[in-house]
Order: C-alpha cells, then structure tokens, then sequence
C-alpha cells in the first residue's frame, strides 16, 4: 500500500530504483523509462536556471501532449519552479486571464501557442519564452529554443543538485472552471501528485503491471495526476494519445497491448458508435475508466468489448478521488461511489447543516490526511475562505446517499458546463461572445449531449439596428473560443428573463428546451475541424 507523502522528484527517483531502464511512459511513439526522464529532467532544472528561474518562480505551458510536456513538468518538479499548464485549446480572454493571474515570468509553448499568446505578451509579467518546435513569428519579449536551451545541445546537469522540496511545497498551478468570475487557479502540492495514487491503488483501478492508455492531457490534473503519477507510483505503464480518436483507440490498445483505458465517458460513447471490427475482442485490456458513463452504456461497451467498465468515481482539481468504488467489490452502476479514504464527505443544506439519507445535498468534504487535496486558489484567499467556509471544502455540486454512503450525482449547484470532458466557465464564456459587437447580452447554460455530457445553448440579446447571421458568428465564435466552448445551440430573443436584482434566471432558460428557431450549428454543418482547433486567434 502506498502510504508515504513524497514529492514529485522523489517518486521518480523510487521509480528509478524499482525499475530502472523499464519503459515506462509512451508519448509521440516514443517509450521512455523513468531513468531517461530523470535524466531529462535534471536537464531541463538546469536550464532553467541558466534562465533565471529559480524555486517558487511559475512557469507556464502551452503545449499539447508530447515528450517537451513531461520534460518541464518533471523538470520543474526537481527545481521547485511552479508549473502552470495552460489548456493548450484556450484563446482570447481565456488564456490572457490565466496566464496574467498566475504571474508567470517564462513561458514554453509551441507555434500554435505562441500564435494565441503573441498579441498578449505586452501585457503579461512573462520575460522569456521558450519556443518548442518551429516558430517564425516576432515576439514582443526575448525568447530561445527549447533545442538550444534544453535540448540535446542544452546546459549539462552534472553538476545539477535538485532543490530541498517538501511535499507542502507547490508543484503547480491548475485552473479551474470558475462559476461566480474568472476561473481560479488551484495550488497542487507535492504531496497532492503523489497521493492521488494511494486511493487508486486501494481501490485496485490500477495494479503494479498494468498498462493504460489514454488521450487525457497533460495539462490537467487528469493527466498528471491521475494518469502519469499514478502509474508512476503504482509500478505500471502509460501511453499517452496525442488526442483521441475513436476510429483508431482500440487498434491502438491492441499495438501496445494497454490492460486499462482511461477517459471521459464521451470517449466510451464514441467508441460504441463505431462500426464493429476486429479490435473490438483482440485486445488485452480489462477495465476500461469512463467516467462518467451511463449504466445502459457500460452495459452496452462490456458486452460488445468484454472489458469492465469503471465509472463510479468523483472528484475535482482541488480533491480527487473525493468518492470512487472498488473495482473487486460491490458497484452500483450510475453512482459516485463511496467516500475514499482520503476524505471525509458530507452533504448539507444551505445552511451547512448534513441532510439525512436519500435527501439531496451540496457535497462538502475535508481531508484525513496532510497534501491530500488543493492548498487553496491563487492569490484569492478570499475564494479560499469562501470555499472553506464552516472548515469544509464546498463542492458546489448536488448529490444524494443510500443507507450504505454510496452518493449519486443530482445536479450541479454552481452555474458551469462540462463539455467534451473539459469544464467551462459560463461567466468567462458570456463575456468573451459579448465582444461580437452586435451583441448586447448573453446567458449560456448546458443541453443534455447524445454523448453523455452537455452541449452548450447561448441565449442572445442583438443591439438595436444590427443583425447576426449563423455563418458569420460561428466564425466569429471558433476563432476566439477554444473549440469545446463553441455554442452547438444558439438563440436569439427580445430580452433576457431577469428578477428584480437584474440577475438574468437561468432556470427559465432551461425550462424552455431549445424549439424550431434555434440555431443548431452541428445540423447547419458548421463544425470546428481538429486542424481549426489550435492556432491564429482574435486579440484583445
């Protein structure tokens, strides 16, 4: 059982002592060991501090997944740096806000995310960029190649010593939807990167051998987390997808012979929507995480593929796993799962008062543990304290227990949208349509998807004497959104329904299911294409 609070570099290190030169982590057709990427690592340390950076110092990302993504992260878990990895899909307002409120001075990014983050660079607190690959362009701020700098021709790291980390020390800034402003950046520490691991350990989704695949990135704590460091720590091995692709995922489980799958339930959804073929059955794999993943479709995937599906599992950036079942014990298809061990869970009524069981209530948890969960948001101790009120973290999302503790999801609480895996927050996202200049006011809310999670509505006020047409505001909206915040429904009214406050009801909108005069991009054939996904975007 994995007990002991380590960091980062530390994890790796035990790694290297438990398995030496053994492949370890698959990327870009790639296999590396956990000593190569130690290796790297202390590379990578190094030059970083050629650079300037030393320990507390937060460095932003912005790439996709790929070797350079585990290089800085692992990198910056040996010098102490805190990594902000940016969604590498974010554009416009979005991105502008998360880089300037981390205070990030270097920033390593590839050409798409130079494009995006070029026209914003005079106005951030970034000093250098690092340039991954191919890049052109002007900069407005110094900037070096990842290959000169940190590269093969890179400063050597002999003489490299890591930094003295403690596991409360910051690993990295991660943000997260915000659902009252701006998204807000967790501070993960040290310990929360290696303790993630123990619950999923406990719970035997992962065992020492096993293999999984997965097209999570490595931008969220999904990918680092719950992917990467648990493989890490747990003894198995993991093939990150550059993204995924449900006509080649299973064919791709076959080649590298993956005995876990790992994603988000649209992920499994898609895969049942594929014509039958011969991977379906050739495969090695047994369980499958899907989360979360209607029981009808579990059903439907394990029969067709013979692989166990495991969905019964909730968390956040600052807490994960919050609940998760066990994969050897009793389930119950469509729950959370029971509390892990981690963490202490409650549900409560707007007063903080726990509610008996089969009532609904907000899920509220703390921790039994040191650096099991988030040290609270970045530079918002007021958020902080909010979140925390009465000594318990608010999750801000609605559940249900049986007798047994085992939750159910009922609802979300706070006004946000999971879409295509990816939370969005709906105040950033109402202000960054609000720019289309014909447009005087939005509400955005979430649609039940085919795929299992939601698709996004935007409810639209036009200014006196102007008029949107579909196709022009669709490409107004994919060239400054980031693609899984594109509005699939959009509809136009007199006027939003507000109370007396003003403050438009969301409730009312979604009461009223989108009729004959909204729009439906998707039915209209205006898709954003993977090639459309990264790149160019719209300043200001």
């Amino acid at each position: 059982m994995i007990t002991d609070a380590l960091t980062v570099g530390a994890a790796l290190s035990q790694r290297v002592t438990d398995t030496g030169d053994t492949p370890f982590v698959r990327i870009e057709g790639q296999w590396l060991s956990a000593v190569e990427l130690e290796r790297r690592a202390k590379v990578v340390a190094a030059s970083l501090t050629s650079l300037g950076v030393a320990k507390g110092d937060r460095v932003a990302v912005i790439l996709p997944n790929c070797t350079q993504m585990l290089d800085i992260f692992f990198g910056c878990a040996q010098l102490g740096a805190v990594l902000v990895p940016v969604n590498a899909w974010l554009k416009g307002s979005f991105l502008a806000h998360q880089l300037a409120d981390s205070g990030a001075s270097l920033l390593v990014a590839d050409r798409a995310g130079l494009e995006t983050a070029a026209p914003l660079l005079p106005d951030l607190t970034i000093k250098q960029v690092v340039i991954v690959g191919d890049h052109s362009g002007e900069l407005p701020v110094p900037s070096v190649r990842w290959s000169d700098v940190i590269g093969e021709r890179g400063t050597a790291a002999d003489d490299f010593t890591p930094a003295k980390i403690a596991p409360t020390d910051p690993m990295a800034i991660i943000y997260t939807s915000g659902t009252t402003g701006p998204s807000k950046g967790c501070i993960l520490s040290h310990g929360y990167y290696t303790a993630t691991s123990r619950v999923i350990a406990q719970r035997k989704w992962l065992e020492p051998g096993d293999r999984l695949l997965t097209a999570w990135p490595l931008f969220h704590t999904s990918g680092q987390a719950i992917a990467l460091m648990s493989c890490l720590r747990i003894g198995a091995s993991v093939v990150f997808e550059a993204g995924f692709s449900a006509s080649t995922f299973m064919q791709t489980a076959v080649d590298n012979e993956a005995t876990v799958l790992g994603g988000v339930g649209f992920m499994g959804a898609a895969l049942l929507a594929q014509p039958p073929g011969p991977a379906d059955r050739s495969h090695s794999c047994r369980r499958a995480w899907w989360i979360p993943m209607a029981p009808d479709q579990q059903i439907a995937f394990e029969q067709r593929f013979g692989i166990t599906v495991l969905s019964e599992a909730f968390g956040q950036t600052e807490a994960f796993p919050i609940t998760m079942s066990s994969a050897d014990g009793e389930r119950v298809r469509g729950s959370l799962g029971e509390p892990s061990s981690h963490f202490e869970v409650r549900l409560v009524d707007d007063q903080d008062e726990e509610v008996p069981p089969g009532q609904t209530g907000e899920i509220v948890v703390r921790p039994r543990f040191p650096d099991v969960m988030y040290s609270g948001y970045w530079a918002k101790p007021e958020a902080t304290v909010e979140a925390w009120r009465n000594l318990w973290h608010h999750t801000g999302d609605l559940a249900s227990a049986d007798e047994n503790g085992v939750l159910r999801f009922v609802d979300r609480k706070k006004d946000a949208v999971r879409r295509r895996g990816e939370n969005i927050s709906s105040v950033e996202l109402e202000a960054a349509i609000r720019k289309h200049p014909a447009i005087a006011e939005v509400a955005v809310c979430a649609v039940q998807s085919d795929l299992g999670d939601d698709d996004v509505r935007a409810v639209l006020v036009i200014e006196p004497d102007e008029a949107v047409e579909p196709g022009e505001l669709f490409d107004f909206l994919k060239r400054c959104l980031p693609y899984f915040a594109v509005p699939r429904y959009i509809d136009v009214v007199d006027a939003l329904p507000v109370n007396a406050l003003g403050r438009v009801m969301k409730h009312v909108i979604r009461a009223t299911p989108p009729g004959d005069g909204t729009w439906d991009f998707e039915a209209m054939g205006y898709t954003v294409s993977k090639e459309e996904r990264r790149g160019a975007t719209l300043s200001g």
